[in-house]
């Protein structure tokens, strides 16, 4: 099926007609991320098929100031005093999954699977849009690059769900408020004005990821220290699930798929490596940590902090405030440190050069 020569209203309907069936038939089945999950799924149905649509960089923009809102109303003073009994552990655990995915990565190059630095960059655990940007500089495939973040970000969507729910033992929940329930407009007025004023704030100091990490810290500190109050409407929250999920699927298109070619098994497999090694490492997270297993593998999901708050929050056993605040420090981690591994590994490995 080719949607190329499809009308963008027609593209539209079919993506928003898709979208509600998919979501549908997985909240049907009690799994978690519905909301996110359907629209991501008829993402890459019409993308794979030629739908040429995008969503706006406003509109992204701002769901991500939405699930950086979400992500704040969880915060609360006592994180601050969960993560300094257990900074240590909790900050070895970010560093061993940047470690193991530089390392998966590096042994994927030296088979010459994937050439040069792209799988290096392609593993890195997080932070897609920068590792794509840091790829380019560095001579590597941009395209394959980016293929490889998303499909590792939809990969740990599909298993996280499930394990999820196969987990939790309980019927999943969309977070936020009922559907019906009235709704503060000027209290949700100021939280979406602070969020926005958040992400200009990062990006003016050149943040990475401010889109996402300006507003979750902005308003994680006025929220914790008590100053905003966090009451996000549940038809907010499905809108801002629904761009991401746009957002990801849509970036998938056939070209990519063609261009991925050989790699493709490689890519899927190194996803499949990269979540086992973090199950791994959320195991002995759970040990020492002193969570349940699931809060744990949540903590440590390399799929990206916005989609593990999404699945946490649908999530009724776990432990959310422990899964954001663990989850925020891989992200600071890979930001900071990973563009410092991934040179300091490609200038001393000669076949990467």
């Amino acid at each position: 099926m080719n949607l190329a020569s499809w009308s963008r209203p027609a593209l539209w309907s079919a993506l928003l007609a898709l979208s509600a069936c998919v979501t549908a038939a997985w909240s049907y089945a009690a799994l978690p991320a519905a909301l996110l999950i359907g629209p991501m799924v008829a993402g890459i149905v019409l993308g794979v098929n030629g739908a040429r649509l995008d969503i706006p960089r406003q509109a992204y923009l701002f769901a991500q100031a939405v699930i950086a809102a979400l992500i704040a109303s969880a915060m609360a003073p006592s994180i601050v005093e969960t993560l300094s009994h257990g900074a240590a552990l909790f900050v070895a655990a970010a560093a061993s999954t940047l470690v193991a995915a530089t390392a998966l990565g590096w042994f994927i190059s030296r088979t010459g699977l994937i050439p040069g630095a792209t799988a290096v960059y392609g593993m890195s655990p997080g932070a897609a849009s920068a590792m794509v940007m840091l790829s380019e500089a560095h001579g590597a495939d941009k395209s394959l690059v980016a293929f490889m973040q998303y499909s590792r970000v939809v990969c740990v969507a599909f298993a996280t769900t499930f394990i999820a729910h196969y987990m939790a033992g309980t019927e999943s929940h969309p977070p936020g408020a009922p559907w019906g329930a009235p709704v503060n407009w000027l209290g949700l007025g100021a939280v979406i004005a602070l969020a926005l004023v958040g992400q200009q704030l990062a990006r003016l100091v050149r943040l990475q990821a401010w889109g996402l990490i300006g507003p979750m810290l902005f308003l994680s500190v006025l929220h914790a220290g008590g100053w905003l109050e966090i009451d996000l409407p549940r038809w907010l929250l499905a809108a801002a699930y629904a761009l991401l999920g746009w957002h990801i699927g849509l970036g998938f298109r056939r070209e990519g798929l063609i261009h991925a070619g050989r790699a493709l098994p490689v890519v899927l497999g190194g996803a499949i490596v990269l979540i086992a090694l973090c199950g791994l490492i959320s195991w002995i997270v759970a040990t020492f940590a002193h969570v349940d297993g699931l809060t744990a593998y949540l903590a440590m999901s390399p799929g990206g902090a916005d989609v593990a708050a999404i699945i946490a929050a649908s999530t009724p056993s776990v432990d959310l405030p422990f899964v954001l605040a663990l989850q925020s420090i891989r992200l600071f981690a890979t930001i900071a440190l990973s563009p410092f591994i991934i040179r300091l590994v490609v200038r001393h490995s000669p076949h990467l050069r």
